[in-house]
């Protein structure tokens, strides 16, 4: 009889809901078990949509994302934590406050801020608040070029925005800072790290077309946060993020699904993970 046990790190993610499974807690969990972690879960708002769009969006009440989280921190206490869209000030003031009561842990914050239309998500006020209570939480902030745009209070275009927008909000408050090249007018997609010791590195991925992206932003933040779970140094775990993410697109067209901006293939040949060292 095998009385072995074995306990997965444990990844904690705080943010929307999607039905069609390709972003948001749904697109979370996938990335976060497929990396090897517990995945655990505290819903922020309900949105209604399939890989065409969203059709609306239903509030959870603040009283409840605060005892999700204190639900799940007192039974599996996470080795890390993504946190997603953050709408409301109040919901910033929520999540923050409820962790702050916990022991400290390691955090991921992906500032959905910008729709795919470039319609703007949030208010400036609460735009504030994110800075003032939660860049100081966040170990690793995951903004595209249009968030950081908002962030830096600048246009974001080129590589040399990237990096003068980056050291901007890197005097914000957070620790490290990874902006997404994903929107660059160029024949390779480019992303900067700007790590805890104020260096920076440059990540270069093959650009292809695809029909699959849908949860890219999620599914990179949840990877990061499951890296760090599993013991990785910040700058080891935004590297092996990106390359999961990179081919996790790369093989979304293995199986088509739905009929608008399809997901990624979360759990592409687990073999293939062995070669960045995921697993």
């Amino acid at each position: 009889m095998n009385t072995k046990t074995f306990r997965y790190p444990s990844v904690l993610t705080i943010a929307g809901f999607d039905g069609s499974g390709g972003a948001g807690i749904q697109a979370d969990i996938k990335a976060i078990s497929a990396l090897g972690c517990y995945a655990t879960s505290a819903l922020t708002a309900l949105p209604v949509q399939n890989t065409q769009g969203v059709k609306s969006i239903y509030p959870i009440p603040y009283a409840a994302v605060q005892e999700q989280i204190e639900t799940i921190l007192d039974d599996i206490f996470p080795d890390a934590v993504k946190i997603g869209m953050v709408h409301t000030g109040e919901l910033v003031e929520t999540i923050v406050d409820t962790l702050g009561r916990y022991g400290r842990v390691p955090v991921v914050f992906d500032p959905v801020m910008v729709a795919t239309s470039g319609d703007k998500l949030i208010e400036e006020e609460t735009v504030s608040t994110i800075v003032a209570r939660l860049f100081p939480l966040a170990d690793v902030v995951t903004p595209n070029m249009d968030e950081a745009a908002i962030l830096a209070e600048m246009p974001v275009e080129t590589l040399d925005d990237m990096y003068l927008a980056g050291e901007k909000i890197l005097k914000l408050g957070c620790r490290s800072l990874l902006v997404k090249g994903g929107h660059l007018n160029s024949r390779r997609l480019t992303s900067l790290y700007f790590d805890e010791t104020g260096g920076t590195h440059e990540f270069h991925f093959e650009k292809f077309e695809t029909g699959n992206t849908h949860g890219s932003g999620c599914t990179l933040s949840s990877a990061i946060a499951a890296c760090i779970a599993s013991g990785s140094g910040l700058l080891e775990a935004v590297k092996a993020g990106q390359e999961y993410v990179h081919q996790a697109i790369l093989h979304g067209s293995d199986v088509r699904t739905g009929h608008g901006n399809g997901p990624l293939n979360h759990f592409f040949d687990p073999q293939k993970l062995k070669k960045y060292d995921l697993v």
